[in-house]
Formats: C-alpha cells, sequence, structure tokens
C-alpha cells in the first residue's frame, strides 16, 4: 500500500482534537437520497455533524443531472465502531494465524478504523455513493462496505480491477466530494471524511474539529 495513509499510522493520533461542538443533524431530513435499508434503531446513521452536512450539500449541487449522493452510513456510535473491528481483527487473525498482532492491526485498519481514531464516531465521516433520481445506485466498482480481500483489493479507490464505467462514477463522486472539503480514505472509495483527524492529517490542518460525540435522544428520527 505505498503512498497510503492508514488510519493506524501514527501521524493520526498524533493530532490533537479541538472540539468545535457542532450538533450532529439528521440527513433525512435534508434533500440528500438516505439508503434506509442499514437503518438502526436510533437512526443514528443517519447522522452527521453541521459542517460535513453542509459540505454534502455543497457536493450534491457540483453532480452532473441525474446524479445524487446516497447516503448509506454517518454516524457509528462507539459501541459498534468496537464491535466492527474487532470482528474483522478475529477474522483476519484466523485467516493468518502466521502475522504478528501489529500486522493484524495494521491489515483491520485497512477496512474499519480503530476505535480510539475512528472517523465515523465523531460525525465526521460518510459511506457514501452515487445514485439516479430514482434511487438505484450506480455502478462503482463494488458495493459500499466490500473488504479487500472478497473485492480483490477493488475496494481501492484507484483500483485498476474495476470497469471504465466504474471508473468514471467514482471521478464524479470524488470531485464532488473533494471539491466540498472532504477527503477519500483511500482504500475504500465510499469513505469520506471532514473535520476528523484523518482529514487533517490529508489536510495539513494542525488540529482536528470533531472529536467522539454520542447521539442525544432527542435528535433521532421521529
Amino acid at each position: 500500500m505505498p503512498g497510503i495513509i492508514l488510519m493506524c499510522d501514527p501521524c493520526v493520533a498524533a493530532i490533537p482534537v479541538r472540539e468545535c461542538g457542532e450538533r450532529l443533524r439528521d440527513v433525512r431530513y435534508s434533500r440528500l437520497l438516505v439508503d434506509r435499508s442499514r437503518q438502526d434503531a436510533e437512526g443514528a446513521f443517519a447522522h452527521v455533524r453541521e459542517g460535513v452536512l453542509e459540505r454534502l450539500q455543497r457536493a450534491q449541487s457540483a453532480l452532473p443531472d441525474g446524479v445524487r449522493l446516497l447516503l448509506v452510513e454517518g454516524y457509528r456510535p462507539p459501541v459498534l465502531q468496537e464491535q466492527y473491528f474487532e470482528r474483522y481483527v478475529a477474522w483476519l487473525r484466523a485467516a493468518n494465524p502466521q502475522w504478528s498482532g501489529t500486522q493484524v492491526h495494521r491489515a483491520a485498519s485497512r477496512f474499519v478504523a480503530p476505535p480510539e481514531i475512528a472517523p465515523h464516531t465523531a460525525g465526521a465521516a460518510v459511506d457514501i455513493t452515487l445514485a439516479d433520481t430514482n434511487g438505484h445506485e450506480l455502478d462503482l466498482g463494488t458495493g459500499t462496505n466490500a473488504t479487500p480481500e472478497e473485492s480483490d483489493g477493488a475496494c481501492y479507490m484507484d483500483a485498476k480491477n474495476i470497469s471504465a464505467k466504474a471508473r468514471y462514477h467514482r471521478r464524479i463522486l470524488a470531485h464532488a466530494l473533494a471539491g466540498a472539503g472532504l477527503v477519500n480514505y483511500e482504500t475504500e472509495w465510499w469513505h469520506w471524511s471532514y473535520g476528523d483527524r484523518y482529514w487533517a492529517v490529508k489536510t495539513g490542518s494542525p488540529t482536528a474539529l470533531y472529536g467522539p460525540c454520542s447521539l442525544p435522544a432527542q435528535q433521532g428520527y421521529p
């Protein structure tokens, strides 16, 4: 993975957080499309920080006619992040018994961020794709949340083993989101963030704007 900064890199954890205090906002009240098939009981998945939502709306306006952003997941409670990470670590350890603990941890961070620095738990990250105006997903080469193993690396943003159409759609997604100020985690074409520690590393910001947060009960979707 030459040239890719992983979530587990010490430079990410070294970024201090100066929490700005922005609220989590429910994307379902906006004009963005939301994949409700993955909805959790509290609707946590549909929440992002105010600054993130503003930038998603800006990115939406930059898309070609007939193309929409489709949010798959935003905020993720810390306990769920830890479950995802530990589950993937256990799978990698079983599949690669010769690996050291460091190797397993590094490989896991390609797909699930270590809980202590995870952008999703700060409401700073989104798993997002493109859809047509009817909500039908466009072809971006893999489904969202495809692991490096099951996709043969096609989940990487710059993967070569995808179709020309999928590569074109990824360029559209990247142009809109990067233009609005979000950064991509290059091992996952669908993962974009703003204001978190990884964003700070990629943009040269000395601090992150958002740290881990909780979803107030009153912010749940009715």
